[in-house]
């Protein structure tokens, strides 16, 4: 029988792949290019940080992200899920700068997976039935085994959703 720890090490490392397959096939062009009329990217503010664009608000029609989004978006969640798993403050949406081209950013998304990894190698099954401090609240009544999964899965679908913006860009769709 397999234990939860290596269920969770290996749907990582399989998403990863995937992740990979994607990042390594990225142009600087794909970062910026938006898909949509309605589209949430990553801007230069006034001194040369580049932010992500947010609203609080629910908005319709809900804004298509580009590339350069969704690589923030990994980097804010990620970021800050590693940070609760150490018992760490977590950094503010607002301080998740986007690194603002295609080299940096690359490096930034294999640091992460880097810090995860070594994050993956201290779990153990206890550890895993521990209730999970983020993304629920604890009332939820989620494990550390939850969230660890919740990774796998949203970066899957980042994944997956980066891949499809660079395969419509490439095939000239717009």
């Amino acid at each position: 029988m397999t234990d939860s720890v290596s269920v969770v090490r290996n749907q990582f490392e399989l998403t990863w792949a995937l992740f990979e397959y994607h990042l390594e096939r990225l142009t600087p062009e794909d970062l910026l290019w938006e898909p949509a009329k309605v589209s949430w990217t990553v801007r230069p503010d006034g001194v040369g940080n580049w932010r992500a664009d947010w609203s609080d608000l629910a908005l319709d029609p809900i804004p298509v992200p580009t590339i350069g989004w969704l690589t923030w978006h990994i980097g804010w969640w990620w970021s800050t899920t590693a940070a609760h798993v150490r018992g760490a403050v977590p950094p503010d949406r607002t301080a998740v700068l986007w690194p603002g081209d295609l080299a940096k950013t690359l490096g930034w998304m294999r640091a992460l997976r880097d810090q995860w990894s070594h994050l993956l190698e201290d779990i153990d099954d206890e550890h895993l039935a521990r209730p999970a401090v983020f993304p629920w609240p604890p009332e939820a009544g989620r494990s550390t085994a939850d969230q660890f999964a919740w990774v796998n899965v949203e970066l899957m679908k980042n994944a997956a959703e980066i891949g499809q913006l660079r395969l419509l860009r490439a095939a000239g769709t717009q």
